[in-house]
């Protein structure tokens, strides 16, 4: 099982980053590897640019576009600025296109646990922001998202989490993205296609059971 953190900031330091590095220690295990994308050590060109230098394609989009493509699930964690992500994570997600010639494309049904960090009280407009990302790119939301609001008190200078309540959360999120993504991959390995038990009403106040595949959307 491999899980991957993206995020972070240019700053230093940076509230997004220690957000990040205390939910991926959430999703510790025995049987997993934690691979953290920091978005300044990345250092990404931006993208429409060609993303190659005189060594072929840059190091940082190799890195990127790798560790997303074997990843089992993701935890993003990015500033909120002016309403939305900081343009750096956003330009990480628009360099995730280079995955759309995999078989299925992009991250489809990958696990994604949401953080966003902010100075103010709207810190998850970030989250929504990138709620519409995932699922783009064809992956799945963690339904429970941290957002961090008046995120320069919460982290000290030092990095260091001064609000417990927080840490509980991002560590909650580490374990519920790592849940998440045994159970995709148990789906994954399963012979049968999965099947919801349902019902359609007959007209007559009684309920036909009936059954319904998620692969192909058809009743039967």
């Amino acid at each position: 099982m491999r899980i991957v953190g993206l995020g972070g900031s240019l700053q230093v330091p940076s509230t997004s980053l220690s957000a990040l590095q205390m939910a991926l220690q959430g999703a510790l295990a025995d049987d997993v590897d934690i691979e953290l994308l920091d978005l300044r050590t990345l250092d990404l060109p931006l993208y429409g640019s060609t993303g190659t230098d005189a060594a072929g394609l840059h190091p940082g989009v190799s890195r990127l576009v790798r560790a997303a493509a074997s990843a089992d699930a993701m935890i993003w964690s990015a500033p909120m600025y002016h309403g939305t992500v900081s343009g750096s994570f956003k330009n990480s997600l628009d360099w995730l296109e280079e995955l759309a010639g995999l078989d299925p494309p992009f991250l489809t049904d990958k696990p994604v646990g949401l953080i966003a960090t902010a100075a103010g009280a709207q810190a998850l407009q970030a989250i929504n922001s990138m709620e519409f990302a995932v699922r783009a790119l064809r992956g799945w939301v963690v339904p429970f998202v941290v957002p961090v609001n008046g995120a320069h008190d919460v982290f000290r200078s030092d990095e260091r989490a001064t609000d417990r309540a927080v840490v509980k959360r991002l560590v909650s999120l580490g374990g519920m993205v790592l849940d998440a993504a045994r159970r995709f991959a148990t789906e994954a390995a399963s012979p049968c296609d999965p099947v919801i038990r349902a019902g359609i009403g007959d007209g007559t106040g009684k309920w036909l059971p009936t059954t319904y595949n998620h692969h192909t959307g058809v009743a039967g």
